[in-house]
């Protein structure tokens, strides 16, 4: 079984960002993570083991708010509505938001400023969703074609969550500028480069293997994008956060598998995940070629929480 990787995979500079943030805490017991820093559970398992108090984002809006603590944003960032809350609960805020997020939040305020009426593709309910629309008074979600319809309004103004497919982005716009003839459009790009360079890169591989594991949380909306492309293209692919969750008998049946990982993914996992791979394949199959291999072990990357 050869196994080969996407030329992009794994962690954006926002995660890695986000991670040196977190290794600088001496004292991480006393700092409440407000949600999930990345939607990986590796991460958060190690930042739990570190001692962090994570506010895990289904908790959010029924927890008592945090009242004098440092309190840590995530990198899928918070409304200012949010954060004024926060603050005058008198903490202490260590944010980590990506500066790609952080252009969404702009995007859309500078739209809802100018008069047009906000459209966010993106998940609804996705925690940085969320953080964009609860600034706006004029706004809808638009996850899929049914959310679509005649708005009835003068102008539109359009901003994508960071890790919209560009693909889907498209689609949903011509889908609401034939749906609003009369209105004027305008559209923004927000969708994030690591969110199309991992995209482009798995679009590249597929031509190349029989299936794909994709190395991710099960949360994480870029990594489900990418598992939901390989299915859109007809191949095969699973998605595991850990090399304990790969599947001997179901990888028994390709010549070739590909290895991607969302932008939330740790070093370390994918490379834990390559080598179990290649293990794989050797017992299957005998020794592999040189180029199926991962690269040379002195280069092996560590990561911020190990």
């Amino acid at each position: 079984m050869r196994v080969i990787r996407a030329e992009v995979l794994g962690m954006c500079f926002g995660v890695r960002d986000a991670l040196r943030v977190v290794e600088r805490i001496g004292d991480p017991g006393g700092v409440i993570v407000h949600g999930e820093l990345v939607h990986n559970e590796v991460v958060l398992g190690d930042m739990e083991r570190r001692g962090f108090a994570i506010r895990r984002e289904a908790e959010r809006s029924t927890a008592e708010l945090p009242r004098g603590h440092r309190v840590l944003i995530t990198a899928h960032g918070i409304s200012d509505r949010e954060r004024t809350r926060l603050e005058a609960a008198g903490n202490e805020l260590l944010d980590t938001t990506c500066p790609l997020v952080i252009r969404v939040h702009l995007a859309a305020r500078n739209l809802h400023e100018e008069g047009y009426h906000v459209l966010v593709l993106g998940r609804k309910g996705h925690v940085e969703v969320r953080g964009v629309v609860e600034d706006l008074e004029r706004v809808d979600v638009i996850e899929d074609e049914a959310d679509v319809r005649d708005f009835g309004l003068p102008r539109l103004g359009i901003v994508c969550q960071t890790t919209t497919p560009e693909s889907r982005a498209a689609e949903l716009r011509r889908r609401i500028a034939a749906c609003n003839p009369d209105s004027e459009i305008r559209f923004v790009d927000t969708v994030c480069q690591p969110t199309k360079d991992h995209q482009r890169a798995l679009e590249r591989l597929l031509d190349r293997v029989d299936a794909v594991v994709v190395v991710g949380g099960r949360s994480s909306n870029n990594t489900r994008q990418l598992l939901e492309l390989c299915h859109l293209r007809g191949r095969p692919a699973r998605l595991v956060t850990s090399a304990d969750e790969l599947d001997e008998g179901w990888l028994a049946g390709f010549a070739s598998v590909g290895l991607t990982a969302g932008t939330s993914t740790l070093d370390r996992t994918i490379d834990e995940v390559h080598r179990a791979l290649v293990q794989i394949g050797t017992r299957m199959n005998g020794p592999l070629p040189a180029d199926c291999c991962p690269a040379d072990p002195g280069l092996v990357r560590s990561d911020a929480l190990a």
